[in-house]
């Protein structure tokens, strides 16, 4: 089933002449990336905005997945904290943030001959609450994945089919997910999130998050690596690191990783 929605997003990808692919190097963005340059040959492009709520580590590591696809890569500053909505944090910050990102991405597709702008948005991101999936509807950005039906386990066999290293790289989210809503979005608190989560990182705990709550972190990780997380030196270490990155509380919660678990309580009335 998988193999036959792969067939028809490459058959859907040949309907255009070129495209640009706006580009995270994540899971799905990639994926699409590896599909369209399958499709098209040199007749793509990939776009990536260098942002406060992506961290270094993922821009660089963007670009070295367009190197290694041999891809044309576009790089260019976003600042969505110059969004009110997006730095108020209202409920559908998210819109306005996608909306703002989207229409320079589109500009800047169309002044380097590139009429047609697609991201990768898949199946399952129908489940969550995701207000940005608006804006692309009305900017009629096109998500040839979410088209195609693929969700995002599709998408990871595939990839591991086809090779595709981030086959198993853990879900992202932009930082601005890590802030409770209606609390303002600051590049300090976006700072905290990074090095927050860069210290859960080194210490091998790559499906994570630190969510921020004032001057509280509230680290989730897989229940499976609590033992680990609880461990007298790692736990001194993550702690001290934590705090180093701004936070003068650390608490671990006990439900674990959930993606989108800032939604609770967000909807859409």
């Amino acid at each position: 089933m998988a193999t036959e929605k792969y067939t028809n997003l490459i058959n859907n990808l040949r309907s255009f002449d070129k495209v640009a692919v706006s580009f995270s190097g994540g899971v799905d963005s990639t994926f699409l990336l590896y599909a369209a340059k399958e499709a098209l040959g040199e007749n793509v492009i990939a776009i990536t905005a260098d942002s406060s709520v992506l961290p270094h580590s993922e821009f660089d590591e963007a670009k070295s997945l367009c190197e290694s696809l041999g891809v044309r890569h576009i790089t260019f500053e976003f600042n969505p904290l110059s969004v009110d909505e997006f730095r108020s944090n209202v409920k559908e910050r998210c819109y306005y943030c996608k909306k703002s990102l989207m229409s320079v991405m589109r500009e800047i597709a169309h002044e380097n001959g590139f009429d047609v702008l697609v991201e990768g948005s898949n199946t399952d991101d129908e489940l969550d609450y995701r207000p940005g999936s608006k804006a692309l509807q009305e900017m009629k950005i096109i998500s040839p994945l979410n088209e195609a039906g693929l969700c995002k386990q599709e998408i990871r066999d595939l990839s591991k089919k086809y090779n595709i290293p981030t086959w198993d790289k853990p879900s992202y989210a932009c930082l601005a997910t890590r802030i409770p809503c209606g609390e303002e979005i600051t590049l300090s608190k976006l700072n905290m999130v990074e090095k927050g989560e860069a210290i859960l990182h080194e210490h091998g705990f790559l499906q994570s998050r630190v969510r921020a709550h004032g001057s509280v972190a509230r680290l989730e990780i897989m229940p499976c690596d609590f033992d680990k997380i609880l461990s007298e030196d790692v736990r001194s270490a993550v702690v001290q690191g934590i705090k180093d990155s701004g936070f003068d509380y650390v608490s671990l919660d006990l439900e674990g990783f959930k993606s989108g678990s800032m939604n609770i309580g967000v909807t859409t009335n």
